[in-house]
């Protein structure tokens, strides 16, 4: 029969099921057909509505086809994905179902091998490939490249060995005998007609194989939904062609539910799209004047901003990316940070941006590790799939196949105008929204061999890029940040690089990365700096560079200036042990309490800044004790703290003490790095521990930010001396003999030559007040950049520095394991998953990934609750609702994995929770409601819960 015949009713056999689902009664089964025509029609719509016009050139250059039959090859391969079901063992895996198969199958199903389905998939699609055009040859053959994205669908690239496992006689021998093979062909002639295929492409490159494999992915996780086949199973029977007529229309209607469809928004005013904003700053209307007719004419490519700290530089990066929108064929945003508390502050920011152009549905999502408990993003039911690309789904190193892992209930739910449905909250499909905000770790994973990580690279491809602060990376991050351009480079993806504290050496390098994932040589001796304060634009195609235009440098200068000064304090260093012990004159606690009299006296909004959660709760209890105010008036925010708590603390912190916040009479906070990163607050004293210069002066930036906003108005406490500039005072840990004694543990926050270094130059600074932003950038490379020359100052200094660059290269060593090659060295696509690591293996930092730790009561009779009068018992059951499971993730925090590594029965959480991918690693920390005992060992590491400090730790040295 031809295809033609077999598309009618009672043509081809369509008993072969790819769906299976049991009620009480019944068997409900799903013909592999019609699973498979579903896949393909789905990604023929994501073709159309999700994937933008810089993804189609990708591809249909990949493929070296117009972009017309790249949409038709792109169907085909994405429900052959499937092929392999069409296989003996993976047809009797139910016996209820393989009975019902045909007589000619079941007689000739012979020897039942055990092959999962994606790897059968691979194995019985190169030579049905081969059959129809695609030529076979090594691991950069069209049919090789093909069936590796057949294989590749469920998260895994796998090695294809033509003349072993793949060979015609080791698939006859395994997958069935004749009569397996001849239906397999027939599906497949039949798919590559309904799909319009014309002819087999010439090529498939490395890129366009991810993208239509990460395509796939998602194609095959919308129609394997319930609420999308079931209906459909419990339908008349009809043959194949009405089917795809059908499954066209569902797939529209099921793309566009789902919020994938992308979107145009309208062009609005710049005042609208950023209300309170009265114009662009200079340096933004640079970039809208010049930049737009440089992108029209060169193409995609690559920029970066730097600019001092509170100028603007998140709008610059929207204006930015809605200009490489526009000319380069992507559409929407990824916005990457380093810091949880600074995604949760850019999602607002782009939310609020979003929604200023009132479109009529326009998904934002928020993807870490705790977007759960950001109140602004959450009002939805959490459930096993709704976990971040880093904490799960649950992932089996030793398999490569996951059917029906990615089920959905049946639940409507009514999503907002920005505000994603629960599909698209879900897992690493929130990564797929058309504009999200993220911690950069979570991009990082696409570069890593794990399993999915062609979803993330889809992900990210279609949009503008925006990677916020990627100075404050270490080395095992930044070369994982890195790869990921060199990737981005290869994709013809754009990227925006925001920073206000960039060495000139990492600009160059973060550039030279993209331009050689473009294909650009001979770059070695150029600089991509782009001066401060400045943007740089360099272009994908050709490696050229423009810079932002003098004049405009100079006018952004003049109109952000202002001055600062530092103020240095030489302190003894010492805990505060117990929590009644006097501190004497001299120690850091009291120069803290000294340098804080005009706040405490008379009103101001103060920050003291801790290099570690341990001093910032000795600094709160210590300042505690003279508290004489109202207690809210002192706050205590740090990572070891419940996480409902932290998040509290911080939208609490940003809104009283942002731009237009209720700013309070009088407010000090207790805090530590949090404060570095994108906290868009201000402060009218601060106080900070020794830290490195890039540190200090991302901290200046809250000194007195919003001060030439509130001109006229009265929002300074009395004491302010407008005229004599905000004061940042350094507290400088020295020695009896006055020199810098790091205490114990700093030198693990960073690197013990940087805070050497900025201790050396503190004086000088001291002496005149500090010009931001005229003087930052030759701060900056005075301390973090390539030509500093403090390292042979003294001899141990030179220690210290090569003891850095040793450190430094490890870490890049231990990062470079784990690293996929760049595009352009990718021989085998099972290059990219030479390692089988799971998300919860593959670190995007150095050391152990962090575990969650619930502190929890016990009670008389053993009874285990959240709160210590005993009304919230921990829930023990099967299926947990959403008030349950965000109550527990509330209550929760994250810890270094080392610290509770040796767990006794104690700590372990119910036996119901092992099964869910979000609770199954919790560790408890009861306190016995009786005796009170709090503290816990585990192996060196003591842990303790204060229900005020936060968690605190002491390691049995």
């Amino acid at each position: 029969m031809g295809v033609v015949e077999d598309g009618r009713y009672d043509g081809v056999d369509r008993r072969p099921w790819g769906k299976l689902e049991f009620d009480r009664a019944t068997l409900k089964m799903y013909s592999l057909l019609f699973h498979l025509i579903d896949v393909g029609a789905v990604a023929g719509v994501l073709w159309d509505r999700f994937l933008t016009p810089s993804q189609h050139k990708v591809i249909s250059a990949g493929l070296n086809v117009p972009q017309r039959q790249a949409r038709s090859l792109v169907c085909f391969l994405a429900a052959m994905h499937d092929i392999g079901k069409l296989i003996p063992y993976f047809q009797s895996s139910e016996p209820l179902a393989y009975v019902r198969l045909g007589d000619e199958l079941l007689a000739d199903t012979g020897p039942v091998v055990h092959v999962p389905h994606a790897r059968a998939s691979m194995h019985a699609g190169l030579h049905l490939l081969s059959e129809l055009g695609f030529a076979v040859g090594g691991n950069d053959s069209p049919a090789v490249r093909a069936a590796q994205c057949l294989g590749g669908h469920h998260g895994r690239f796998l090695q294809l060995d033509v003349d072993g496992a793949a060979s015609v006689q080791r698939v006859e021998a395994t997958l069935g005998g004749p009569a397996w093979q001849h239906l397999r062909r027939r599906y497949t002639r039949l798919l590559w007609h309904l799909f319009g295929v014309d002819e087999a492409p010439g090529r498939v490159s490395v890129e366009a194989a991810v993208l239509i494999t990460g395509l796939t992915m998602v194609a095959d996780r919308v129609a394997s939904q319930r609420r999308y086949w079931v209906p459909n199973a419990d339908t008349p029977s009809f043959g194949a062609a009405e089917h795809h007529s059908r499954a066209r229309r569902q797939a529209e209607e099921e793309v566009e539910r789902l919020g994938l469809a992308r979107f145009a928004l309208d062009r609005v005013p710049f005042t609208t799209a950023h209300p309170g904003l009265e114009e662009p700053n200079a340096l933004q209307r640079s970039v809208m004047e010049e930049l737009p007719h440089l992108v029209a004419e060169r193409g995609s490519g690559i920029a970066v901003v730097t600019d001092a700290m509170g100028t603007g530089k998140s709008v610059t990066a929207l204006e930015m990316a809605r200009i490489f929108n526009e000319h380069c064929g992507t559409q929407g945003v990824m916005w990457l940070l380093t810091a949880t508390a600074a995604a949760d502050q850019a999602y607002e920011v782009l939310d609020r941006y979003v929604r200023a152009h009132r479109p009529e549905y326009a998904p934002v999502t928020l993807v870490h590790h705790h977007s759960d408990l950001n109140e602004a993003y959450t009002g939805r039911c959490l459930s096993p799939a709704d976990t971040s690309v880093l904490d799960g789904p649950p992932d089996d190193p030793f398999t490569d196949d996951q059917d029906d892992s990615f089920a959905d209930d049946e639940t409507e739910y009514g999503p907002g105008t920005a505000g994603p449905d629960r599909w698209l909250r879900g897992r690493d499909n929130a990564l797929l929204a058309q504009y999200t905000v993220s911690t950069t770790d979570q991009a990082q994973m696409a570069v890593l061999p794990v399993r999915h990580s062609a979803l993330r690279m889809l992900a990210l491809s279609g949009k503008t890029v925006v990677i916020d602060e990627a100075h404050a990376l270490d080395p095992f991050s930044q070369l994982q940040l890195l790869r990921l351009l060199q990737w981005l480079g290869a994709l013809s993806c754009p990227v925006v690089v925001l920073s206000a504290t960039m060495p000139a050496s990492t600009a160059t390098e973060l550039v030279r990365a993209y331009l050689s994932g473009a294909g650009r040589t001979g770059l070695n001796g150029v600089s991509f700096a782009p001066g401060y304060p400045g943007w740089l634009f360099a272009d994908a195609a050709t490696a050229g560079v423009h810079r932002m235009s003098e004049p405009a440098r100079v006018q952004q200068r003049a109109a952000q200036r202002r001055s600062a000064r530092i103020r240095v304090r030489p302190v003894t260093y010492r805990r505060l042990g117990q929590a009644d012990r006097s501190v004497e004159a001299g120690e850091r606690l009291a120069t803290i309490a000294e340098v804080l009299q005009p706040v405490i006296r008379h009103g101001g909004c103060a920050a003291v800044v801790c290099a570690t959660v341990a001093d910032a709760q000795d600094t709160y209890a210590y300042l505690r004790r003279m508290w004489t105010g109202p207690p809210d008036d002192l706050v205590l925010v740090h990572a070891r703290v419940r996480g409902r708590r932290r998040q509290s603390t911080l939208g609490d912190l940003r809104h009283q003490l942002g731009p237009t916040g209720p700013r309070p009479g009088r407010r000090v906070f207790v805090t530590t790095s949090l404060l570095d990163v994108s906290l868009d607050i201000d402060v009218d004293l601060m106080v900070s521990d020794l830290a490195s210069l890039a540190r200090l002066l991302q901290r200046l930036g809250r000194l007195g930010r919003f001060t030439h906003l509130w001109t006229g108005q009265d929002r300074r406490p009395a004491w302010w001396d407008g005229d004599n500039s905000p004061a940042l005072t350094v507290l400088h840990p020295v020695n009896s003999r006055g020199a810098t004694a790091l205490p114990p543990g700093w030198g693990t926050v960073e690197p013990a030559v940087a805070l050497h270094e900025t201790a050396r130059l503190l004086p000088a600074l001291e002496k005149e007040p500090l010009i931001v932003p005229d003087d930052v950038q030759a701060l900056v490379e005075q301390v973090h950049g390539v030509t500093s020359g403090f390292a042979a100052e003294t001899t141990r200094l030179q220690q210290m520095a090569a003891a850095h660059q040793t450190r430094t290269s490890r870490q890049e060593q231990l990062s470079a394991i784990h690293l996929v090659p760049p595009a352009k060295r990718v021989s085998s696509l099972a290059d990219l998953h030479r390692q089988h690591l799971t998300t919860a293996q593959a670190a995007t930092r150095p050391g152990l990934l962090p575990r969650r730790l619930l502190p929890c009561h016990r009670s008389a009779d053993g009874t285990l609750t959240l709160d210590a009068a005993g009304m919230l018992p921990l829930p023990d059951q099967e299926h947990l609702s959403q008030r349950h499971l965000l109550s527990i993730l509330e209550h929760s925090l994250p810890v270094p994995a080392a610290w509770v590594a040796r767990t006794s029965a104690r700590h372990h959480p119910p036996a119901s929770w092992k099964q869910h991918p979000l609770l199954a690693d919790i560790v408890l920390l009861p306190t016995d409601s009786v005796t009170r005992e709090s503290e816990h060992r585990f192996g060196h590491h003591w842990l303790r819960m204060d229900e005020e400090l936060g968690l605190q730790h002491r390691k049995q040295q």
